[in-house]
């Protein structure tokens, strides 16, 4: 068994690094997509296109809109009196929304202490249309208490002696840095990509190539034709998973908490899971390219339910039930926990316990699945 499995793997390292392809999505991709990812993607948002529509243009309109601009979140793209011509720059995607300053604007909100302003947003993009109005609202909320103190000074005389300061303290975060959860849940992203995509082309190759049915009237057990071809893939993914952890520490700066061996012990589980429905993917298709909808279709569901970008406490509740027995979301949860929040062992056994399962039945499926005539 031993010599057979060893001559097998030597054959599937021979015949991958014959492939200058697979090299590159191994050892280049991993470390591409690790760096321009994180520094593409940001959950802040900055210069949101406003059209200020000023009916009052007293002295309060226009310090509320200096606020607005001070921010640093809005950039003034038009400025006037017209609401219909502000309008058109939303429609033509110039403006991401309006603020309607109505008239007597500073009479009602110095005098009568009661006005309104009128918001309307672009939601073709959800979450920019959100966090526009969250930034503008927190903005306008700044401006009404500042209005507030400067007609009446008691108010930030009483604010002075009973107040209530709020002192946020973020942990396993100190900084708030959005890089910091974002960069371990894509290491374990492309690890996912590299063992998934990669085994479930291995076995459509050998059919499309004719090598397949040399093996299949060969004395080569199941079982061992299908242990050379995962052992391989999953030596290169855990190299790959090495250089992408060193990009990780040294680009990133981001310091490895828990503890090295669990971590490599947690990946190598989770390969192990992921080769596993590669190959299951491998088995059942006839051609590379339905072989790679099967996977991309299954990817991208993973991927999106994982909660890699949109918590998971935040999906509907059918959604939830998917993210539960989806292996992504443990894969993207457990590097965090480790390198992170230092956790143990026996904080990640729920996630070992259902990457093991997985993967030994996917594999099984994956032997006694792939037919041989011998």
């Amino acid at each position: 068994m031993f010599r057979t499995l060893s001559i097998l793997i030597k054959k599937e390292f021979l015949q991958i690094f014959r492939n200058k392809s697979i090299l590159a999505i191994i050892f280049v991709m991993p470390v591409i997509q690790l760096v321009v990812l994180p520094l593409a993607a940001n959950y802040e948002i900055k210069d949101i296109k406003i059209a200020v529509v000023d009916h009052d243009k007293s002295t309060e309109s226009r310090e509320l809109i200096r606020k607005i601009t001070a921010s640093g979140y809005f950039k003034i793209i038009k400025y006037g009196e017209n609401y219909p011509n502000a309008y058109q720059e939303v429609e033509k995607d110039r403006a991401d929304l309006i603020l309607e300053i109505p008239n007597n604007f500073e009479k009602n909100l110095v005098r009568e202490n009661n006005e309104k302003v009128l918001l309307a947003i672009n939601a073709i993009n959800g979450t920019k249309a959100g966090l526009s109005a969250s930034y503008l609202a927190q903005i306008l909320q700044d401006y009404n208490q500042q209005v507030q103190v400067r007609m009446t000074p008691e108010i930030e005389s009483a604010k002075k002696i009973s107040g209530l300061e709020i002192m946020p303290k973020f942990w396993f975060n100190e900084t708030y840095n959005y890089r910091l959860s974002l960069v371990p849940g894509i290491l374990a992203f492309l690890v996912t990509l590299i063992g998934g995509y990669l085994t479930a082309l291995n076995i459509v190759e050998e059919k499309e190539i004719g090598t397949i049915e040399q093996i299949n009237v060969s004395p080569i057990k199941k079982r061992d034709f299908i242990l050379g071809k995962l052992i391989p893939f999953w030596i290169l993914s855990m190299v790959a998973f090495t250089i992408g952890l060193l990009v990780t520490i040294f680009v990133y700066g981001i310091q490895m908490q828990g503890s090295y061996l669990l971590l490599y012990g947690f990946i190598s589980v989770y390969l192990i899971a992921m080769l596993g429905l590669g190959l299951l993917a491998s088995v059942y298709s006839e051609t590379q390219q339905q072989s790679m909808f099967i996977v991309f279709f299954f990817m991208m569901i993973f991927i999106l339910m994982s909660g890699l970008f949109t918590p998971i406490e935040s999906m509907t509740e059918w959604a939830k039930y998917i993210a539960f027995i989806n292996p992504v979301t443990y894969g993207v949860d457990g590097v965090r926990l480790i390198m992170l929040k230092n956790s143990g062992f026996m904080d990640l056994l729920p996630h070992f316990g259902f990457i093991s399962a997985l993967g030994i039945i996917s594999i099984i499926w994956s032997v006694l699945r792939y037919r041989k005539t011998n």
